[in-house]
């Protein structure tokens, strides 16, 4: 449709409006499509209209057509399951989920499976995350806020949101300057003229002797009257589309065509015309149209119609909006620039990368072609990798007759965006891929010759939802392989040795942006079809290409032969360059790196230094030494955050640069975590102003400020002072905590009584807890339903004394298990026997392992409400049950020291071991089972030692057994959050922080430190049976006490972690043995006392 044939119907439906046809107007705008009324949209929501919701919606978008539609339209579809579950329509509310909510399990099954779950509940609020729902009025007015947002993200809602500003009755207007055009083209004109229609062309015919009158202007009320046209003309101006090419945001680099030509419309001239003297004439005047308008040319090649769908998009599966891009609120303090300590890499730094989630943890590769893991935290190389083959025989020819005689450096290094894989690019033939487990484990996953030559660039994508890898190298090929090395698509058309590549996405395209030695710049789609574009970078020689975090902006960096150095952003839509940055060096002899952060800020390293430049301004904002010892071009890579700046040195080294909120980050990773201790800039910059801001900086506490000639000591905390803690509120503390659990998500805690009621605090997102996770420096809330009623189990008929309390969580926090002798949440089977440990699935939270009081396993299935299997190998009641999805297999102890492995896929039992107990120690005692993050190492707790087992040969590889100052039994024990720490609980009231891998003591806390005078002088001992550790924070605990109290415990702020990495000598400073080691022995007798 043409641009005028649109600019008419929005003037019919300005009429329509006036008119009061208020049907024919909203079925105008639906079935053009050219305006959405949010106005009426609302309407319609806020009254329940659910089918003309989408009747309207349908005239827009359908439910596929992009991650915002669908979302729109879920969010529709959801409010309209919850009203009928209100309304305890379950017959309705089971047609909904059938019909309209079925089509979106293809794209999250898990999602779907939880609101099918709510017809289980009497009341849909007993979910926690609907706990918050309130009557209908209300959730329908949040979920309109949560609908603009994504229609007004939505690309097909672009230029739709807008009604053009019109002076009233324009329509009428119009016609009445035809009339009188129509009039005056009469060959004998009458004074009054009669005109009774508009379907025929006006003349009037002559009377005798009259002479031509003036012009007829008729008043727009003679045709009718009208009102403004508020509702829809409040938006401000509307500009025509006129067609021009351009549609997507690489439309202008794959067109390659010049700007197409505008509507053009019929212009009758006044000279043509005879008319009497001093006559006003309406003349139509000729249709003016900006020559640069939103075009909507139809391209008509393939290529062009997928091209014009792009748009800027995130994540599949998460929904962001567009903001406005406002004056700069930020200061040179956001800048990593204060330089913290140096790391000796032994080898010229050739690449980096960060981990995308793990902050401080950075991944190098060397001119030696060896490359090393870093957790920048502790300042510890955890893997080092040289290089070698892994298959020479598999090698070409040409490989293997070229041999190893030069040397091979690593010329890239890059993780995939979920930080599972680690890919690395050699200057010879080859790509290795690592699979990464957490925390130190770098496993061979495929080893691909990959070029002929060297491989230059290699980066991660994910064209049609599979993880890819795409590499360039000298033989002028861009090649794309899946993680099992078969090679998808192949990419000729460079006629120099590729230099880099650059994967990105918008929307549903996938391309690749490559760049090469002879400075030709190349986009691609996964098609095999060759090039789209074939574009000049400045200076025609070495260039790669970035975008912003956000996907939003293109940056190119590179030198040329002569040594000219250039930073520039382009316009994606034309193909041009859009601002040149200033600042470098003239004539340099070597190749500019580059970054970019915080969708702010970019960094290049040139002259020695590292320059910075705000992404808005050509000018280089600052630049900074690093106290020294940067080559001429250092290498440069920011963490994710944009906290931290890795820079590689002359000597072989990388300087770890941070700002205030990296500093904190930076404290060792067994310190809490970064997110948990972070203050906004903005907040400390109002209280103390940039100067103290400043002054914080520039003194960073760091390793190397501690004295190391000072000799290990074990941390002991006595005093309350000494560390941080907070009471969790309670009025009822009539029983015993016998479970504890941390929400996953980190921002509650969950307690179960020996009673069977379960407690949950919850911490809120405010200034002064801005993540709202859990904090020992904002008391919780405590949390009740809605109904007040308390989440009690059935405890019937139940001896509470001898009874073994058991609770688990979905992985998702939708909902709990428990049981205290009775029924599993009233929803299990009836005992005997009774449930004593609970564990989900981790793969699927239907499914759920349950130990029984008589020594069997039940794998239980919620959904369908059958028990798949019932496992038998122990020979009393199940205390622990562990999952390990590394290696398929059910970990189960008993409370008679046995721990069975048992198949996740056959459920058949692989092995049984017996603990190894101390002398004299029966074994009997209830024994429970976790996995290390690396999947590998497990914790076994028992009341008379800690031990840590290698889960593949159940081998025990070390274990601690109480004595001296931790000489009572061992109420609970569990990993931190990053297993590198052990937290274990005694009866006496003493908490021990252990090294995990070592198991030796690095801390000890006394009851004296958390537990209040009134415990301390009560007439009862009161001490920890439970203990929990926060899920992001490395450093924070809760325990669970026999007074029904439960207390979180964090080290204070000055030291920031508990104690200090034991010697690997087992003497301390003060002249005895180190009693609180632990013993690799696998002979229990040998530890030492």
């Amino acid at each position: 449709m043409s641009s005028l044939s649109r600019e008419l119907v929005f003037l019919i439906l300005q009429f329509l409006e006036e008119e009061k046809f208020k049907e024919s107007v909203h079925r105008l705008e639906q079935e053009s499509g050219f305006f959405f009324n949010m106005k009426h949209f609302e309407e319609k929501v806020q009254a329940g209209e659910w089918d003309e919701v989408e009747k309207y919606l349908s005239g827009f978008t359908k439910v596929d057509d992009n991650r915002y539609s669908m979302k729109i339209f879920f969010e529709i579809r959801k409010q309209k399951y919850l009203e009928a579950l209100d309304r305890q329509d379950k017959a309705k509310a089971v047609e909904i989920l059938v019909n309209d909510l079925k089509v979106f399990s293809t794209f999250n099954e898990d999602l779907y499976k939880e609101i099918t779950q709510l017809l289980t509940l009497n009341n849909f609020r007993e979910n926690e995350q609907l706990s918050k729902y309130g009557d209908t009025k209300t959730a329908r007015s949040i979920m309109l806020v949560e609908l603009k947002k994504l229609i007004e993200a939505n690309p097909l809602f672009r230029d739709k949101l807008l009604f053009p500003t019109l002076k009233s009755a324009r329509l009428r207007t119009l016609i009445n300057q035809s009339l009188n055009w129509q009039h005056q083209l009469c060959k004998n004109p009458r004074s009054n003229p009669d005109i009774k229609t508009l379907f025929m062309d006006h003349s009037c015919t002559l009377s005798n002797g009259s002479l031509a009158p003036p012009p007829v202007n008729l008043p727009v009320a003679a045709v009718a009257k009208p009102a403004a046209y508020t509702s829809l003309g409040i938006h401000g101006p509307f500009q025509p589309a006129v067609a021009a090419p351009n549609a997507g945001a690489l439309a202008g680099w794959m067109a390659n065509a010049a700007a197409s030509s505008s509507v053009q419309a019929a212009i009758v001239t006044a000279s043509s015309i005879p008319l009497p003297p001093n006559q006003a004439v309406s003349l139509l005047k000729r249709p003016r149209t900006p020559p640069h308008a939103p075009g909507m040319i139809d391209y008509h090649t393939p290529d062009h119609e997928m091209m014009k769908r792009l748009r800027h998009a995130q994540s599949v599966d998460e929904v962001t909006y567009p903001t406005p891009r406002l004056p700069a609120s930020w200061s040179l303090e956001d800048l990593p620039r204060t330089v913290c300590f140096t790391l000796h890499q032994g080898s010229a730094v050739s690449s980096m990368d960060f981990h995308p989630s793990r902050q401080t943890l950075l991944l190098v590769g060397s001119a030696n072609g060896e490359i090393t893991l870093w957790e920048v935290g502790l300042r510890e190389k955890l893997v080092t990798k040289p290089f070698k083959v892994w298959d020479m025989a598999a090698r070409s020819l040409q490989f293997q007759t070229a041999g190893l005689k030069d040397a091979i450096s690593v010329s890239r290094v890059a993780w995939s965006p979920d930080g599972s894989y680690v890919g690395v690019a050699f200057t010879k033939h080859l790509v290795h891929m690592y699979a990464y487990a957490a925390p130190n484990e770098l496993r061979l996953h495929i080893e691909i010759e990959a070029h002929a030559g060297v491989v230059n660039d290699l980066a991660f994508a994910h064209p049609n939802n599979q993880l890819c890898v795409v590499t360039c190298g000298d033989d002028k090929i861009i090649k794309v392989w899946d993680l099992t090395g078969r090679k998808l698509y192949n990419f000729e058309g460079h006629e120099a040795p590729v230099y880099s590549v650059c994967p990105h996405f918008k929307e549903d395209v996938q391309f690749i942006f490559s760049t090469a030695l002879d400075g030709k710049i190349k986009a691609w789609l996964y098609d095999n079809v060759g090039s789209r574009v074939d574009y000049d970078a400045p200076g025609h020689w070495r260039t790669t290409m970035l975008y912003s975090a956000d996907g939003k902006r293109l940056f190119s960096c590179g030198t040329s032969k002569e040594g000219d150095s250039y930073l520039v952003e382009w316009n994606e839509n034309e193909g041009v360059i859009k601002k040149t940055y200033t600042g470098f060096r003239r004539k340099s002899n070597g190749v500019v790196q580059f970054d970019t952060t915080q969708n702010r800020f970019l960094a290049a390293g040139e002259d020695h230094q590292i320059k910075f430049w705000d992404m808005d301004n050509p000018n280089v904002l600052t630049s900074s030494d690093a106290d020294g010892g940067l080559p001429s071009f250092p290498r440069l890579r920011f963490n994710k955050e944009g906290n931290l700046l890795a820079v590689s040195t002359v000597d072989n080294g990388i300087k770890i640069l941070a700002n205030a909120a990296g500093i904190r980050s930076l404290r060792p990773v067994d310190g809490p975590s970064f997110e948990a201790t972070r203050i906004p800039i903005e907040s400390t910059a109002m209280k103390g102003g940039v100067e103290s801001m400043t002054r914080s900086i520039e003194k960073p506490r760091v390793l190397e400020d501690i004295d190391k000639t000072k000799p290990w000591q074990l941390a002991e905390i006595a005093d309350p002072v000494q560390c941080r803690l907070v009471a969790l509120p309670d009025t009822d503390n009539s029983s015993k905590v016998s479970k504890l659990l941390y929400t996953n998500s980190g921002i509650g805690i969950l307690a179960l009584g020996s009673n069977g009621v379960q407690k949950l605090w919850k911490w809120a997102r405010n200034e002064h807890n801005p993540t709202g996770r859990a904090t020992t420096n904002a008391i919780p809330q405590h949390w009740q339903p809605n109904n007040g009623l308390l989440m009690t189990n059935d405890v019937s008929n139940v001896n509470l004394e001898e009874s073994v309390p058991c609770i688990a969580l979905s992985k998702n926090d939708s909902y709990i298990m428990s049981g205290v002798g009775g029924k599993v949440m009233t929803t299990f089977m009836e005992p005997p026997p009774a449930a004593t440990f609970l564990a989900f699935h981790p793969l699927d939270n239907n499914v759920i392992a349950v130990g029984m009081e008589d020594s069997t396993i039940n794998i239980y299935n919620v959904r369908v409400v059958v028990v798949n299997r019932i496992l038998r190998g122990h020979q009393k009641r199940i205390s622990g049950l562990a999952f390990s999805t590394n290696h398929g297999i059910l970990v189960s102890s008993g409370a008679d020291g046995q721990i069975c492995v048992w198949s996740i896929d056959s459920w058949e039992k692989k092995n049984a071991v017996t603990i190894q107990l101390p002398a004299g120690k029966a074994g009997v005692g209830d024994t429970r089972v976790q996995f290390h993050a690396d999947q590998i190492r497990m914790l076994v707790v028992h009341e008379s030692l800690l031990a840590v087992y290698d889960a593949a040969k159940m081998d025990c590889i070390r274990q601690w057994c109480p004595q001296d100052s931790l000489s009572a039994p061992i109420t609970c024990a569990t990993y931190s959050c990053n297993s590198q720490l052990v937290f274990a609980t005694f009866y006496d009231g003493n908490v021990g922080v252990f090294d995990a891998d070592s198991l030796k003591l690095r801390c000890r806390i006394a009851p004296s430190a958390y537990l209040s005078q009134a415990q301390l002088n009560g007439g009862q001992s009161v001490y920890p049976l439970v203990v929990a550790a926060h899920p992001q924070d490395p450093n924070q605990f809760a325990v669970g006490l026999t007074d029904g109290s439960v207390k979180v415990i964090e080290p204070s702020e000055s030291e920031g972690k508990w104690g200090s990495v034991p010697p690997p000598m087992d003497v301390i400073q003060n002249g005895r043995t180190a009693s609180s080691s632990a013993n690799s022995s696998h002979n229990p007798d040998q530890i030492q006392r």
